[in-house]
């Protein structure tokens, strides 16, 4: 049998925090390219919020699948809402539209204080833009410049609340949403910050699927507050919808990573029986307990790893491995690569 035909699956689980440590995804041809349009006092919080996404989904696989470029309306430093000058990578009339660097997706970033006024070369730009068939969208107030070009037309938009009586006076044919966001096949537009991020991560679900986005959640709603609005950490496996016992028994695992427990230990700290946790496991995560439980411990192992200097016999003693060499085959089995290989790579990589 090949090694390929050995490599051993993450469970759903825990699958997304490791996917970006796995050998088997698809390249694709060339990162998608993704041009941002800032106008004068765009909303920082809003920018880094889209642009956030898109670097998080090439973290979470093993090639870019975006690249992020900045325009200027005609200068390369634009003064952002926080009055801070940012270095845009270029101007607006050297956006390629065509050719192999031509972007596929331009979005165009407002602020609470970015002029409504028609620029006419970005009204320029988005008529090209819209007749290659290019994503456009706007974050903020960035739908305004889309409906002065016409490309919003009989089409719903998100707005800043603050613009929606201008959109509703000057743009009578643009239907406004009240969602705070609106994503389109071709067309996307967001309110504000929040909503932007929530945009892009809906447009990425549409162009790489849903895998690629989970694993971006993964990474970044570690900090969302909970129903009681308690803004303590939330761990990825802490989902409310899971049955209690079942999150017992998941938090009782992570507190004993360097020693852990079997099944019937389990059950008896739980005081349910072996049946009855195989049955939730199974019902709730695909997987059985003592899977979940070696994947638990492999991904903490992973993340000492590579985050820091240990030896790997400390590693694999820290994550419950009763020798490096058993660590080391159960490690390469998911990840394809030795734990001394996957360190150096990790580092070459930085």
């Amino acid at each position: 049998m090949s090694e390929q035909s050995e490599q051993r699956q993450f469970s759903s689980a825990l699958r997304d925090a490791n996917s970006p440590f796995l050998p088997s995804q698809q390249r694709p041809d060339r990162p998608i390219r993704v041009g941002f349009v800032l106008l004068e006092h765009f909303s920082m919080m809003a920018f880094t919020a889209a642009v956030d996404a898109l670097v998080t989904a090439n973290l979470v696989n093993t090639t870019p699948l975006f690249s992020v470029s900045t325009y200027g309306l005609g200068t390369t430093a634009v003064r952002s809402d926080l009055g801070i000058d940012i270095s845009s990578n270029s101007t607006l009339d050297r956006l390629s539209l065509e050719g192999p660097s031509a972007v596929d997706i331009l979005l165009v970033c407002g602020g609470f204080r970015c002029a409504l006024g028609e620029f006419r070369n970005l009204s320029q730009c988005l008529k090209t833009a819209a007749r290659h068939e290019k994503i456009i969208g706007g974050l903020w107030n960035g739908a305004i410049p889309l409906a002065h070009a016409g490309l919003l037309d009989s089409q719903r938009c998100a707005l800043h609340p603050d613009n929606h009586a201008f959109l509703q006076e000057q743009f009578p044919r643009v239907q406004l949403s009240d969602q705070a966001m609106v994503v389109d096949p071709a067309r996307l537009t967001s309110a504000g910050p929040n909503s932007a991020l929530a945009m892009m991560l809906a447009l990425i679900e549409q162009l790489q699927g849903p895998d690629i986005v989970r694993a971006i959640r993964e990474i970044l709603s570690c900090d969302r507050a909970n129903e009681s609005s308690d803004p303590s950490l939330v761990q990825p496996q802490d989902d409310p919808n899971l049955p209690e016992p079942l999150r017992d028994l998941l938090q009782l695992m992570r507190s004993n990573i360097e020693e852990p427990l079997n099944v019937d230990e389990l059950a008896t700290c739980i005081g349910l029986s072996r049946r009855r946790i195989e049955r939730l496991f199974q019902t709730h995560l695909d997987a059985s307990p003592s899977r979940y439980y070696l994947e638990l411990r492999i991904t903490q192992a992973r993340r000492l790893l590579l985050q820091g200097n240990d030896s790997i016999a400390t590693i694999a003693a820290a994550c419950g491995f009763l020798s490096s060499t058993h660590f080391s085959h159960c490690f390469k089995d998911y990840f394809g690569a030795s734990p001394s290989q996957a360190r150096l790579k990790h580092r070459e990589s930085r």
